[in-house]
């Protein structure tokens, strides 16, 4: 976690920018990242590096600039994640140790079903809550969007035969934590985030749109805009937000400030650290990668990494040892290449080790 760190200014209005030497980074290791984005990176449309508070690197792609908003996949889920630790702060929520069901009572489990009736919020933000799905397929996102009732859906899928503990990753539960959000609190998530985090540190609004339908592309394609909800009005939790770039260089930074923004706590510093803590871990491609509270965990030559990541490569990592947010928005594709070598060869080795 990183250390207090007297800030110059805060960019609620504007962001500052700066030259990468001036704030410890090789602009040389930036002229080959930028050669390489161009060359091999060409679903990336944004990035954003910021450095000491100050944006020391932004180039937009694919004729987009810095004011176009973005589809983050899920990178949505982090935001989730903060959200619930508002309602936890502000006593709409008393524990993440309460059960998911107390939110739902017109859901019934059956007196049987003990596995569902035990999980908690906590098994859905760090993905160790069971759902019956088949072993080695995907989640049934496209029959889900279908569903009249979302919640009560996934409530059914919940619980299955998996254990509960072992990390297994699930959008639906994310959209689980938006319905208890609503539920808890009287609002929808986008209601929340747009009071209490969204218009505090400066982010865009993100207004009430109509679900004209919930086509493919309405849901997770070309026409997603604003921040969609499902059905019953509860906001996505899974995916589904639109934002900038910079925005999401804002929501990096408010985690790298431990939830502080200027004078006013946004999120409890208590919850930042406890959210990129470790409390689940799973295997991908052979690497182990650890969990917090829907934040991606790394480690890297001693370094402490976490990162809200979404399909595509859309990512804002956050490097506290080195006051680093670095935000990436990109085009949506299936098997996008591997954005961690921009990380591992040319960002981090750009930020010198003395400042």
């Amino acid at each position: 976690m990183m250390k207090t760190v007297p800030r110059e200014y805060w960019p609620t209005q504007e962001w500052r920018t700066a030259e990468p030497a001036a704030v410890g980074i090789d602009p040389d290791r930036l002229s080959e990242l930028e050669q390489l984005i161009n060359s091999r990176y060409k679903k990336i449309n944004g990035i954003v590096v910021v450095r000491k508070g100050y944006i020391a690197f932004e180039r937009y792609y694919n004729g987009y600039s810095l004011v176009d908003a973005h589809h983050v996949a899920s990178v949505t889920k982090s935001l989730i994640s903060a959200l619930i630790g508002i309602a936890l702060d502000t006593g709409h929520l008393q524990s993440v140790d309460q059960q998911v069901l107390s939110f739902f009572p017109e859901y019934s489990a059956g007196a049987a079903d003990i596995r569902k009736r035990s999980i908690t919020i906590k098994h859905l933000l760090t993905m160790t809550a069971p759902f019956a799905l088949t072993k080695g397929k995907s989640e049934p996102l496209d029959r889900l969007r279908r569903q009249r009732d979302w919640v009560h859906y996934i409530l059914k899928l919940m619980g299955g035969k998996g254990q509960t503990g072992s990390f297994q990753y699930s959008t639906a539960g994310a959209h689980l934590l938006s319905a208890i959000i609503t539920r808890a609190t009287g609002c929808c998530a986008r209601e929340l985030a747009n009071q209490h985090l969204f218009r505090p540190v400066g982010m865009r609004e993100i207004p009430d749109h109509e679900m004209k339908s919930f086509s493919i592309d309405d849901v997770f394609g070309k026409n997603v805009t604003g921040w969609i909800k499902d059905p019953s009005g509860n906001t996505a939790g899974g995916w589904g937000l639109t934002i900038t770039p910079r925005d999401m260089a804002r929501f990096g930074f408010l985690y790298l400030n431990n939830g502080k923004w200027a004078k006013q706590q946004i999120i409890s510093k208590g919850w930042v650290e406890e959210s990129t803590t470790p409390h689940s871990e799973t295997v991908i491609d052979n690497s182990l990668l650890k969990y917090g509270y829907l934040w991606w965990l790394k480690e890297e030559n001693d370094t402490s990494i976490y990162l809200a990541m979404g399909s595509g490569g859309n990512i804002i990592c956050c490097i506290p040892d080195k006051d680093l947010v670095v935000a990436i928005a990109s085009k949506i594709v299936r098997k996008p290449l591997d954005r961690w070598p921009l990380f591992e060869k040319y960002i981090l080795p750009a930020v010198s080790r003395d400042q």
